[in-house]
């Protein structure tokens, strides 16, 4: 509490909008953070290596891997589990669930980081009312006072005033770029997700995308003839 009254005689009336503004960034990027972290714990290679090793006409070893896959909380596992249960279906039906799982998530994964860029818009601003109404407090001191008024009087209420801006910005400034940075990492995810999803597709047809050596075709030359005619006599 001491330090709480410390910061409303510092930051005068916009002390406790900055406060929970700063409360929800600190919440929603630590919480973005995590999720990210989790959701990508298994990545493409690894996804690639357990379909190599898995038979596509084998429907038990199907079965296993999509109940395997689906206990995972990574995000990449859970839409190769679905693509899998929906082996029956033709591929243009399974591309359908894809792209609405994929949208799906996609909004999972920037949950918040709207919130996010909106603190770091409205923070400055709050700062800068803050700043505004700490001035209209001080001049209307120094109108009211009799006295003389000193250099040190100015400028003690023009720092409580300048206070609250400087607060807006520390707020503002990893909420913005915090916001951003989860959203190229979200985008990067989706990314991610998309070309396994499709490779997945690909190996149910029997399709598959990995690096072998060509083979090496033995090119047949036409036999010349070089028996000569024989001499007319």
């Amino acid at each position: 509490m001491e330090t709480i009254s410390n910061l409303q005689q510092q930051l005068g009336l916009m002390s406790w909008p900055l406060l929970i503004c700063s409360a929800i960034t600190l919440t929603l990027l630590l919480e973005r953070f995590v999720q990210l972290l989790l959701f990508t714990r298994l990545g493409p290679q690894n996804i690639q290596q357990l379909l190599g090793e898995t038979n596509a006409a084998d429907q038990q070893q199907l079965n296993k891997l999509a109940a395997d896959l689906s206990g995972h909380r990574a995000l990449m596992s859970r839409g190769i589990a679905m693509l899998i249960r929906h082996r029956h279906f033709q591929k243009p039906l399974r591309e359908d669930a894809a792209g609405m799982w994929l949208q799906q998530k996609r909004q999972q994964l920037r949950t918040g980081l709207k919130l996010l860029a909106l603190i770091g818009v409205l923070s400055p601003l709050i700062g800068l009312l803050g700043t505004v109404i700490g001035l209209i407090e001080m001049f209307k001191a120094v109108a009211q006072s009799s006295g003389s008024i000193t250099p040190n009087d100015l400028a003690d209420g023009l720092g409580i005033a300048m206070r609250t801006t400087a607060a807006g910005l520390i707020v503002a400034l990893p909420a913005i770029s915090g916001a951003q940075l989860l959203g190229l990492w979200a985008d990067k995810i989706i990314s991610k997700l998309e070309h396994s999803l499709n490779y997945c597709n690909l190996w149910m047809e029997g399709i598959t995308l990995t690096e072998a050596a060509a083979d090496k075709k033995t090119v047949q030359q036409p036999s010349v003839c070089t028996e000569q005619p024989e001499a007319q006599i």
